[in-house]
């Protein structure tokens, strides 16, 4: 197949140009349609959230309702004296009663109104029951609800007149408005049913289902009839704690996934819970996939035709000119072939024709010419190599800057040759401090020039030990790590600072950055080939030894093992970093060393 293709080309461009417009076409195919279905999905979302948001207004709106019209009822003036008085009056019991019924006819969510008094008149009520399920909540949860001015109950039955009714009851106590003791207790109870029929109402997708859910966790409305008064838990083990206010989350249901919605009502802990099925966009998503596909297929077929035809209209001429000169003898004059365009191929043509008659001409000096350069190539090799001419050269350049008033290429000249200069040193191993500080000074500021206003760099040097001696290029390295890995890949501007302190007979040295720091794998992975650099070394246990890491970090790992061997284990590079925050690499090395540890 590479010989097929070697041999044409015109099949080597038909590749590349079908590749370059297959790839983009796609990848563009591949982007359009996750961002689509992505769009799908986060609208679907949206929608649903939107939905629940509006029921919560109207449940909202229902529940301040029931709250405002309680205490309306618990200072009206009849009311008040009906509680207080020991001795039962029919006519107060008839207008009481008659206000009631007014108030809960007047709401179709209000199923029962009930005044309990503690003087053992007879209770107001608005709906005969028979058998009530408040009774027993009251029971179970007497500590709490006597602990506040209002309590709402889990959802319960009451058995009355007209049949079993689902309710959910705000229970307030009554107090005396003039000696605040307690004289009965008011229950506004709202129809279950009719809470129903703000979810159900809401126009939630047909195939998912919204439910409401208490301050214990309950369902009180929604899904199915089996599911209400059960802890959700218990119904979807994924959902047992949901978020404070609202989120998305996906969980299966059966065997088919589903995205649920939930919104809370801070006012009560209620929260409301909808469910979709994954599947109604995933619909949708096939639908744009197919589409996509469509559109990517009819491309790629014109891409092609076009492809096809551009290169046979571009290599008609090459071929013809290929096969001409296939069989030619290269010891006898090259012939003249006629042009017959007037674009690039038939301007190589001519312009072959007018070579051809001075090759032979131009064929003894071509020959002079690449052996007088390869021999300037050879010279210009050892002038490379040869640390006077370089320096030499660069002192020229220096000084050209300097006539010409470019005192910037200048320093920038000055700088390189000094760094040049220090890093060579006559092949010597340990210098100053101070020395070492204006190497990589000079690295900073060459590197300050090739990259303006993206780093700044600030040294803190204790002065006391600039004339210490210390292995040389120790610095420089680090530094440079922290601009290429650290500064370069940020956006904004970084910092890189250099400390240099006396500590307990130590010199100990700090580079930090403000770059973009490391992950925890990264920072994992840099451990290990210190760690590792550690056991080449023979340092570590047998076991230990065992650990094999690729090196990546050539730079932080070359310095480590140069400070492993002159100073000793305890002098090794120590690596820390915060992802987003920046990079901090030290190592403390003896102060005025300038041999080998043994």
């Amino acid at each position: 197949m590479r010989r097929w293709f070697a041999k044409s080309l015109k099949r080597k461009l038909s590749l590349i140009i079908l590749l370059a417009v297959v790839l983009p076409l796609l990848s563009m195919g591949t982007v359009s349609y996750r961002i689509a279905t992505s769009v799908t999905e986060d609208k679907a979302k949206q929608a649903g959230m939107n939905t629940l948001k509006q029921i919560t207004d109207k449940l909202d709106f229902v529940i301040q309702d029931v709250e405002n019209m309680s205490i309306f009822l618990i200072g009206q003036k009849d009311i008040q004296t009906y509680l207080s008085n020991t001795e039962g009056d029919v006519n107060s019991y008839s207008l009481i009663v008659g206000t009631l019924w007014n108030l809960s006819y007047s709401k179709k969510y209000i199923s029962n109104i009930t005044i309990t008094p503690k003087n053992g008149n007879p209770v107001l009520y608005t709906t005969t029951i028979t058998n009530s399920g408040l009774n027993p909540l009251l029971q179970q949860y007497e500590s709490v609800y006597k602990s506040t001015t209002k309590w709402w109950s889990p959802l319960y039955v009451n058995q009355t007149t007209d049949g079993p009714k689902r309710v959910i009851t705000l229970v307030r106590p009554i107090r005396d408005v003039s000696t605040f003791r307690t004289i009965g207790t008011l229950a506004f109870s709202l129809d279950q049913a009719e809470i129903e029929h703000y979810l159900t109402d809401a126009g939630w997708e047909s195939s998912g289902f919204v439910m409401l859910t208490d301050q214990y966790n309950q369902i009180i409305a929604g899904g199915e009839p089996g599911w209400l008064a059960r802890k959700v838990g218990d119904v979807f083990p994924n959902l047992d704690k949901l978020g404070e206010t609202n989120g998305v989350l996906n969980v299966p249901r059966g065997e088919l996934p589903h995205t649920v919605l939930y919104n809370s009502m801070p006012r009560l802990g209620w929260k409301l819970v909808g469910f979709i099925p994954t599947e109604i966009y995933q619909k949708q998503n096939g639908y744009v996939l197919t589409v996509t596909a469509v559109t990517i297929v009819i491309a790629l077929m014109l891409a092609m035709g076009l492809v096809l035809y551009f290169l046979q209209w571009v290599t008609k001429p090459l071929t013809r000119l290929t096969k001409s000169l296939k069989d030619l003898n290269p010891d006898e004059a090259i012939p003249t072939y006629e042009v017959k365009s007037a674009d690039e191929v038939g301007l190589l043509v001519h312009s072959y024709n007018k070579l051809s008659e001075r090759i032979g001409r131009l064929k003894d000096q071509v020959q002079q010419n690449e052996a007088k350069k390869k021999e300037a190539d050879i010279m210009a090799l050892q002038a490379q190599i040869n640390p006077h001419f370089l320096y030499n050269t660069l002192s020229s350049i220096h000084w050209i800057a300097l006539m010409n008033k470019d005192r910037q290429i200048a320093e920038m000249i000055g700088a390189l040759s000094d760094f040049l200069r220090f890093s060579l040193n006559k092949g010597e191993e340990f210098c100053s401090v101070q020395q070492e500080i204006s190497h990589a000074q000079n690295y900073a500021y060459i590197q300050a020039m090739r990259f303006p206003d993206q780093f700044e760099i600030e040294f803190f040097i204790v002065p006391e030990m600039l004339q210490t001696t210390m292995l040389k290029l120790l610095l420089q390295p680090l530094i440079e790590n922290s601009l290429i890995h650290g500064i370069q890949k940020k956006k904004a501007k970084g910092h890189v600072y250099v400390h240099g302190e006396l500590r307990d007979n130590q010199m100990k040295f700090v580079v930090e950055d403000t770059g973009i720091g490391m992950d925890e794998a990264k920072l994992r992975d840099i451990h290990g080939q210190l760690v590792a650099a550690n056991q080449q070394l023979g340092m570590l246990t047998e076991v230990a030894k065992e650990a094999k890491l690729p090196v990546t970090s050539y730079g932080l790992i070359n310095v480590h093992r140069r400070l492993l061997l002159h100073y000793g284990l305890g002098s090794g590079l120590v690596v820390e970093s915060t992802l987003g925050m920046g990079t901090r690499i030290s190592f403390s090395i003896p102060l005025g060393t300038g041999e080998l540890t043994t």
